[in-house]
């Protein structure tokens, strides 16, 4: 198994031009409740790094973590979709969302989180499209890997991929609770951000 990152919080923002300035970074995108925060807490190795919760919507700003002592910065984003939040804000993080990636210029990759499980939803291919009309650089990531049995889950990866319009080999398949994937996501992490 890899070497966890070291992740570091510096700043969370409600706008991308509140964000300090870095030198490349990734940012951590998917639907409310799709696993981010989980995610960024098991690449790192920690427990309470980002912060998680059962209900959907808990991160409502941009979170910047510092990594490896000045090997670029990682960004978890605000869930879209469904939340335990009002309208108001709900509406507002796509705008928040859609203007830091837009304009953020050392954004180097967006990853884009689906759930491995169930697949991606309409909110992901739309975002997934969007993504692709922007040109921005992104790769797809499956979380819950743990949660599809052991016999579905060729199949559920080929469906997952074809529904995203990619190859099976293309899409990372991770799972927080037997660390699944962890290891090649920590090497393109750091390859993204060198």
């Amino acid at each position: 198994m890899s070497r966890a990152l070291q992740l570091e919080f510096v700043a969370s923002a409600t706008a991308v031009d509140r964000l300090p300035t870095t030198r490349a970074e990734i940012a951590f995108v998917g639907r409310s409740n799709v696993g981010k925060s989980s995610l960024l807490n098991a690449i790192a190795g920690e427990k309470k790094l980002a912060r998680v919760s059962n209900t959907p919507g808990r991160t409502q700003t941009l979170d910047l973590f510092r990594c490896e002592r000045g090997g670029g910065t990682v960004v978890d984003c605000p869930g879209y979709g469904y939340a335990k939040v009002s309208k108001s804000t709900r509406r507002a993080w796509l705008p928040m969302l859609e203007r830091y990636m837009l304009e953020r210029e050392q954004l180097e990759m967006i990853v884009l989180l689906v759930d491995g499980e169930i697949g991606p939803t309409a909110s992901d291919l739309h975002m997934l499209e969007w993504l692709r009309q922007q040109d921005l650089p992104h790769t797809v990531v499956a979380t819950k890997h743990d949660k599809v049995k052991p016999s579905q889950r060729r199949n559920r990866q080929q469906e997952l991929a074809a529904r995203c319009e990619l190859p099976a080999a293309a899409i990372v398949s991770v799972s927080v609770t037997d660390e699944t994937g962890l290891t090649r996501l920590r090497e393109l992490v750091r390859e993204w951000l060198t």
